[in-house]
């Protein structure tokens, strides 16, 4: 999935399905206008990003081109629909849109929009009368499932040779789930006519919000627009963001496909739902039909998948590593609210591996930042915190005698900035912690709020690619004081701040509901001045990836704001001394390492997933294709189990717990056990210059 389309089918898409696609009725095409309301929002949201988004832009014409462009991205992000021969008739309005949104005429928007709904009319007219054919699944061809990145076809005759294609591998991906004939063409007539009817439920405020925040993701990814009944259900969902299964959920094209899993929800817990799964069907109970749900609306989905605690649901999940076409598999969820405990922290003590000797090493994994705020408003004075649960397992450690500590922040994806704060003043002597620089250029700086040293120690702190946030915030303070070893991958880069503005603020009391914007307003920095922005937190020691970093994270994603450096804060360095030595020490210990051979060659084979746009429509061939790819990822399982001393798995106990998410397996271990070698490496060092000094 290229980042360009994920970018504009998450933040666009997701908003625009959040809102029901307006109606459960068919609004007639002279509906699609736009509104007083819209037209007033739109002079509102251009005052306020002027006056306070972070980026300073230009509304000219340059932006009004790019705005056109994300808009027929949003509305077929996979060239599905529209030809090269409508593309051109919208070449009219490239150099219009900065001046119509200057005067809120949004009639481009709304004609623009009633041409795609013509065109899935179309298509979805030739599909049904494709499932009629009998397809030659001998014949040598392919699909090409991804064309984000393809010109627009000619015609109409090309748009329909595309769909044959789609609907044939359609029809066989299905075959290959031994789905008699009479059930795939029900399936699939049932999809294609629901594309169709949910794509006539869209209204006003659907076509509005799509392409206003066409020009809100021409300025950056983080800012977008919530029309009255977005916001009115983020409102209910941030309510009840911890109920249900614990996934968090996006568009991508046709699909709803898992963002991430919460730590302590069901998903997470069950070991089977993975980020980049694709959700294909939704059943409830044990024995419910399960509905295919390819190309619903993300709220539909969501309303299926949602439910009361203790019930059951099932979800037909094609995961990541089978790729498009590959192999699906069912799993069962008991709903259950996600309770603040199970995010919490929580410590375990790494001793006894090859070459450690005798030191203990404790860890710290921390799953988010944290904070009771209601528990806090309301005078509780044992409110649960990150701070306050790191500080406790810290000296629960320190009496069990460790020699050193590590944070693991591995898929933390942030939280609370007070907690990050906080956070790092358990490590520090004193100081400021990170720099908050605003549109207008002003510059707030975060201070430990506590003198207090709790743990003066060694010290690691463990990052992945989904470390984002406030947990860049703690490891980059934590670096740039040379207080402790950063270890792992280059973190995520999301060094922005968001707030929330109600546009109902701007107009006389009594006003119409406008709906709000998600604006970008400031940019964090840390102490020695650079952003976390963009490059996110370098480690100390590297952990070698296959993927690209240019791929993940803000790096990935379209306008994302640079890097950036301003001033360094005055901050005490603590001294950590050099890191090379255990560099070399970490290479020369991974090269012949069982484990990082594994991940490696796991890496290798998700990216060849993840790079292909095309599969097979010979049936024997893509059959061939899953137990070939099935084989290797066993066998590169089997071979590191039995390197580390333990059983190979067979065919019935495939261990189908994530290798990431559940840590007591052991490949979730690999990482965090060289960082406690690395970590011994340094106190050994540290050991024996106290025995010389003596």
């Amino acid at each position: 999935m290229n980042a360009k389309r994920l970018l504009l089918s998450f933040f666009i898409l997701s908003f625009l399905v959040a809102d029901a696609w307006s109606s459960v009725r068919e609004v007639p095409l002279d509906e699609l206008e736009s509104t007083r309301e819209q037209r007033q929002s739109t002079l509102i949201i251009l005052r306020v990003i002027e006056k306070y988004h972070y980026k300073k832009h230009h509304l000219d014409d340059a932006m009004s081109g790019a705005i056109l462009d994300r808009y027929l991205e949003a509305l077929d992000p996979n060239k599905f629909f529209f030809s090269k021969k409508d593309i051109q008739s919208f070449e009219v309005y490239r150099n219009y849109l900065d001046d119509a949104l200057k005067s809120a005429r949004l009639d481009p928007a709304f004609k623009i929009f009633k041409v795609f709904r013509q065109r899935v009319d179309e298509r979805i007219a030739h599909a049904l009368k494709l499932l009629d054919q009998e397809f030659d699944f001998s014949a040598d061809e392919t699909y090409r499932f991804d064309r984000s990145e393809m010109e627009w076809v000619v015609d109409a005759a090309a748009l329909e040779e595309i769909w044959r294609k789609k609907t044939k591998s359609e029809v066989l991906s299905l075959r290959l789930k031994d789905k008699p004939e009479d059930e795939i063409k029900k399936t699939l007539k049932e999809r294609y006519l629901g594309l169709q009817r949910r794509t006539r439920q869209l209204g006003s405020n659907d076509v509005y919000q799509s392409f206003i925040n066409a020009y809100t993701l021409s300025l950056e990814p983080h800012t977008a627009f919530m029309s009255p009944r977005v916001a009115e259900n983020f409102d209910i969902s941030m309510r009840l963001s911890l109920e249900g299964i614990g996934a968090v959920l996006r568009n991508e094209s046709e699909y709803t496909v898992v963002q991430r899993t919460v730590a302590g929800g069901p998903a997470a817990l069950g070991g089977e739902v993975h980020a980049g799964d694709k959700i294909l069907g939704v059943g409830q109970d044990r024995d419910g039909e399960i509905v295919d749900v390819i190309g619903w609306r993300l709220q539909d989905v969501v309303d299926l998948i949602r439910g009361s605690k203790g019930s059951i649901v099932r979800l037909r999940l094609l995961p990541e590593k089978e790729g498009s076409g590959g192999r699906s598999s069912v799993t069962t969820l008991v709903r259950n609210k996600i309770k603040l405990e199970d995010q919490a922290a929580k410590k375990s003590i790494v001793e006894g591996l090859n070459g450690m000797g005798p030191v203990r090493i404790g860890v710290i994994d921390l799953p988010a930042f944290y904070r009771d705020f209601r528990g806090m408003s309301e005078g509780e004075k044992d409110f649960r915190s990150t701070t306050r649960d790191v500080r406790k397992l810290t000296g629960e450690l320190m009496d069990e005698g460790i020699d050193g500590l590590i944070l693991d922040l591995r898929q933390n994806g942030g939280g609370s900035l007070v907690e990050a704060t906080e956070l790092t003043g358990l490590f520090i002597p004193s100081g400021p912690v990170v720099q908050v620089k605003n549109a207008n250029g002003e510059l707030d700086v975060e201070q430990d709020p506590d003198p207090a040293l709790v743990y003066g120690g060694p010290l690691a702190v463990l990052v992945d690619r989904n470390s984002a946030s406030a947990s860049e915030i703690f490891a980059g303070a934590i670096q740039d004081y040379r207080r402790g070893i950063i270890i792992g991958e280059p973190t995520f880069g999301k060094g922005t701040v968001q707030t929330l503005v109600d546009l109902d603020r701007f107009v006389r009391k009594g006003g119409d509901k406008l709906g709000r914007l998600r604006l970008t307003m400031a940019q964090f920095f840390r102490v020695k001045g650079g952003s976390t922005q963009f490059r996110g937190v370098v480690p100390d020691i590297l952990y070698p990836s296959v993927d690209s970093s240019k791929k993940h994270g803000e790096r990935g994603l379209e306008n994302a704001l640079p890097w950036a450096q301003i001033k360094p804060t005055a901050f005490e360095i603590q001294g950590l001394g050099s890191l090379q030595k255990y560099r070399g020490q970490h290479q020369k210990r991974i090269e012949n390492d069982p484990g990082f051979r594994y991940l490696k060659d796991q890496a290798l084979l998700l990216n060849e997933v993840r790079e292909r746009t095309t599969v097979s429509l010979v049936s024997k061939t893509r059959k061939t294709e899953w137990k070939v790819r099935e084989e290797r990822r066993k066998a590169q399982r089997n071979r590191f189990l039995v390197a580390i001393g333990k059983k190979p798995l067979s065919d019935e106990d495939e261990d189908k717990r994530s290798d990431s998410d559940q840590k007591d397996d052991p490949v979730a271990k690999i990482a965090l056990n060289e960082a406690a070698r690395i970590l011994s490496d340094y106190i050994g060092d540290k050991i024996r210059s106290a025995m010389v000094q003596q």
